[in-house]
């Protein structure tokens, strides 16, 4: 039992360490704003899949104080806190709703809960500029590509899930799942 918890706790660490390097690097190259919460995010399915799923919100919790401290881009940092990195954790549990159209709605609903949240913290408390110069169809447009990535990001969640259980586990690790 002991050593099942020192691999979590290593594992647990060597995910965190990369979400937080990740994070960093969003200040460092401003293009990954975006895509490094991310990326951070899905290393939590390792973390949901290998330990367990309270294992996988410990080590969110513990990456999201982190990564607001450490962070320069702290956009980057406050859209892995509000959304990107406890999705993935949180994915397997809104894929139990039956109905298609009903999950659909609800992971939109959360995604689009996160872009309102994240609009307001960013301009009124993290001071950032606001979206006043932009006319009504830009918001639009910038609406709907918005969640036009989260759906991507959504797709390519599941098959991150696939390749990690079928591939990577079976191939690379050596493992074989009941």
């Amino acid at each position: 039992m002991e050593k099942r918890l020192s691999e979590r706790v290593a594992l647990g660490g060597i995910v965190a360490s990369l979400c937080i390097v990740l994070m960093f690097m969003s200040g460092v190259m401003p293009v990954l704003y975006i895509a490094a919460p991310m990326m951070a995010g899905m290393l939590m399915i390792i973390l949901a899949e290998e330990v367990s799923v309270p294992w996988a919100w410990l080590t969110y919790t513990a990456v999201s104080l982190l990564s607001m401290i450490i962070s320069f881009d702290k956009e980057a940092a406050l859209m892995f806190v509000l959304f990107f990195g406890y999705y993935p954790i949180l994915r397997p549990s809104l894929t139990k709703i039956r109905l298609r159209t009903a999950r659909l709605l609800c992971k939109l609903v959360l995604y689009n809960l996160f872009l309102a949240a994240d609009v307001l913290i960013t301009i009124y408390v993290l001071g950032l500029p606001s979206f006043d110069d932009y006319s009504r169809a830009m918001m639009i447009t910038l609406g709907v590509l918005a969640n036009l990535l989260f759906l991507s990001y959504d797709l390519l969640l599941s098959r991150m899930r696939w390749f990690y259980r079928k591939y990577f586990v079976r191939r690379v690790l050596g493992k074989h799942r009941r």
